[in-house]
């Protein structure tokens, strides 16, 4: 059975978990920490940068699902090399801080160059459909990607406030954006969608009930200063998949 498989069957039963460490996050003891929690807590993957020594140590430490993240073809085609079990490209989300965008037509061409490098070796490949283009050319893209062969899409949101609500209330507005992509793709495309930025226990449950079938969480783990807050967290968002998983079973 290959490690990705794992992922593939939680994908199935809509209970997927990624735990991301953050695709500009180069601290090597924090990736362990974190890599070391979503093991130990049950989540159904890790997703972490593609720097190599990076990609070299986690996957020597760990049999759980590797996705790699980059916005460089080359670089997600030397991960798999490297061992990763899956690339993402994108997480554009930690990126627009830094004054980069993508449109759908640049998403296009580098999934196009991806494929080129990958050579038809047969790799998962997950694409983030950039939160910032409108929603009729999100949908668009989604389609694109489906026909082109891409495995799965993961939706964002870009928060833009310059101030944030306190309590619950931030945390959903931090989310909402992401959730009302995730409900627009689902409708419009067959591949799974997974939902990512601003995910966390208060508002997983929101991401699952849109019709995700996989979650995508970062910042609420990987800025934790202890591995046991961290395996909480992630132990959390399991729970909350397992019992979508459970519904989503009792509805068929």
């Amino acid at each position: 059975m290959a490690r990705i498989d794992l992922f593939k069957q939680h994908l199935q039963e809509k209970k997927a978990v990624k735990v991301i460490a953050g695709i500009d996050n180069f601290d090597i003891q924090n990736i362990k920490k974190v890599v070391a929690s979503a093991e130990n807590s049950g989540a159904s993957a890790v997703d972490i940068c593609a720097k190599e020594e990076i990609v070299k140590e986690i996957r020597s430490m760990t049999e759980l699902p590797l996705f790699v993240s980059s916005i460089v073809p080359a670089e997600l085609a030397k991960a798999v090399e490297l061992g990763a079990d899956a690339i993402e490209l994108g997480n554009f989300d930690v990126l627009y801080k830094k004054g980069i965008s993508f449109s759908a037509k640049e998403v296009l061409s580098l999934v196009k160059e991806t494929l080129a490098l990958l050579d038809g070796k047969e790799t998962f490949f997950s694409v983030t459909i950039p939160g910032e283009i409108s929603i009729a050319e999100q949908i668009e893209l989604a389609r694109e990607l489906e026909v082109m062969g891409v495995n799965l899409i993961q939706t964002e949101g870009h928060f833009s406030k310059d101030s944030q609500a306190d309590g619950v209330r931030g945390l959903m507005e931090r989310a909402e954006l992401t959730i009302s992509n995730t409900i627009e793709l689902v409708r419009n495309v067959e591949i799974p969608v997974m939902t990512a930025t601003g995910i966390n226990p208060t508002t997983a449950p929101f991401a699952f009930a849109a019709g995700a079938s996989a979650i995508g969480a970062g910042s609420c783990i990987n800025k934790m200063d202890s591995t046991l807050s961290m395996m909480a967290t992630i132990k959390k968002l399991v729970e909350i998949a397992d019992k979508n998983a459970v519904k989503t079973f009792e509805l068929v």
